[in-house]
């Protein structure tokens, strides 16, 4: 906790704490910064930067405008936000500088506040109010140059095909052309789509004749780096193997199994994924995972007492009958998913130590803070590489408090997964920085999550099927190699 001194005169406000010191990377930012802001628009006037989750990504952007307004480079900045939770991240942390940073009311008439040096403005309220919110900054902007930041800036697609389709993307690229620069920062800087996004350079690559483009980050924090610096955790991953079976007499005469994997038709590993994760399939793979995670969570409680655990379900019957399956032991357990209004207060409760288990239904994958997290099963069918690398990283986080008492490199947090071949995949370069090359149209990704739930029965968690295989284990606290196989 901060400690504040009063001057002799009692009536005077508490001393300002002073701000914070940048790290390293954020030194490279504001000097970035300030060499676009000097050479726009001949260097163009977007920057984008990768850093993951504890990089520090909300509290650089703001210390590089700040010390660009000091030097008299800009007046005022503007930043666009994907989810309530980001925004409330800005609001707390602009007061750290000085800085005040308003929400704007969506409301009839809303204008911006005359004293305050930012505004803020969620994707989907730029969208719907693109033509108000233009006139709006038009007016607030026009004393001096303005910084635009676009927080997880992937969301903002780009389709030159069809415009409409990216609606967020069009919103912010009209909104900011008077910008002196525009900033993106992501902690995944690519898509599933093969889309473009906004506030990113593309470079034309040329590689066997055949030239295309790729979105390159002006400045990359690699996550090896800050987990090398103590300033994130590493993490572990256990990947449970085993067969699956499809079919049996009764249903058609035949029983099949597959390896889960070793499989190679793209067919079969889905269908592979979604028995795996359900809790009442034969294979006992899902039930074997939340218990190596409780475990698990239990250990780690040894050296960090208030740590907690996260399951990331399919959807929300799935979710439903995981969190009863952890009830049924004695564990405290919060569901959060979107159909639910009390799904904002689960989560703060949660972060709060209310509970030993979150389940939630992709509720968690962005923007959400929670350093106490230190276990993550992940029970989905969703295997794109965004959103796998963001759930997990949610695990990722340091508090304060703890930073003080542990080594570094710091005390790991554990993956639980299936052992799909694309998850395995993803686990090994999840701390690396790769460039987004967008292919040709015709081989765009096609992924997309499978809806409906498993029906079966629901035995204890306790009881295993022995058809269960090997855990994978993955580790390390820079590039995750494999450690070998134990039961």
């Amino acid at each position: 906790m901060p400690s504040f001194e009063l001057s002799a005169g009692g009536g005077r406000r508490p001393a300002s704490p002073p701000p914070p010191r940048p790290r390293e990377w954020q030194n490279r930012l504001i000097q970035l910064l300030r060499a676009r802001v000097v050479q726009a628009p001949a260097a163009g006037h977007d920057v984008l930067v990768h850093a993951g989750p504890g990089a520090g990504k909300t509290l650089g952007a703001l210390l590089g405008f700040h010390r660009l307004q000091q030097e008299g480079r800009l007046l005022r900045f503007v930043v666009f936000a994907h989810r309530s939770s980001i925004a409330r991240q800005w609001l707390t942390a602009a007061p750290r500088l000085g800085l005040t940073l308003a929400d704007w009311d969506s409301g009839e008439g809303a204008g911006a506040p005359a004293a305050t040096d930012g505004l803020l403005i969620s994707y989907q309220a730029a969208s719907r109010h693109c033509e108000r919110l233009d006139t709006v900054l038009r007016d607030w902007l026009r004393q001096g140059p303005w910084l635009a930041i676009a927080d997880e800036v992937h969301h903002l697609g780009l389709d030159p095909e069809e415009p409409g389709s990216a609606v967020w993307g069009q919103a912010f690229t009209a909104l900011t052309r008077s910008a002196r620069v525009r900033l993106g920062l992501t902690g995944t800087p690519f898509r599933a789509d093969n889309l473009a996004f906004c506030a990113a350079r593309r470079l034309q690559v040329e590689e066997r004749g055949v030239i295309s483009e790729r979105i390159v980050p002006d400045l990359c924090v690699e996550p090896r780096r800050l987990i090398l610096a103590g300033d994130v955790r590493p993490l572990e991953f256990r990947f449970q193997d085993g067969w699956v079976e499809h079919g049996t007499a009764e249903e058609n005469g035949d029983r099949e199994v597959s390896p889960l994997s070793a499989e190679e038709r793209e067919s079969w590993r889905s269908r592979n994924l979604r028995r795996a994760i359900r809790p009442g399939d034969g294979s006992g793979i899902a039930l074997r995972l939340l218990v190596q995670a409780r475990l698990r969570l239990e250990k780690v409680r040894g050296e960090h007492p208030g740590a907690g655990g996260m399951v990331i379900a399919r959807d929300i019957a799935h979710a439903r009958r995981l969190a009863a399956l952890l009830r049924e032991e004695g564990d405290r357990v919060h569901l959060a998913h979107s159909q639910d209004p009390a799904a904002a207060e689960h989560l703060a409760a949660f972060r709060a130590g209310e509970a030993d288990w979150l389940v939630s239904v992709d509720m968690c994958a962005e923007g959400f803070d929670a350093p106490r997290l230190r276990v993550v099963v992940y029970l989905t069918t969703v295997v794109t590489r965004s959103r796998f690398v963001q759930a997990i990283t949610r695990a990722v986080r340091m508090d304060g408090e703890r930073s003080g008492r542990e080594p570094i490199p710091r005390h790991p947090s554990y993956v639980y997964a299936p052992a799909d071949p694309l998850l395995i995949q993803y686990a090994r370069s999840w701390s690396l920085s790769e460039p987004y090359h967008l292919r040709p149209r015709e081989a765009g990704d096609g992924d997309a999550a499978s809806a409906g739930a498993g029906a079966g029965p629901r035995p204890p968690l306790q009881a295993l099927a022995d058809s269960a295989g090997a855990v994978m284990a993955l580790g390390g606290p820079e590039l995750p190699a494999f450690l070998g196989r134990s039961a």
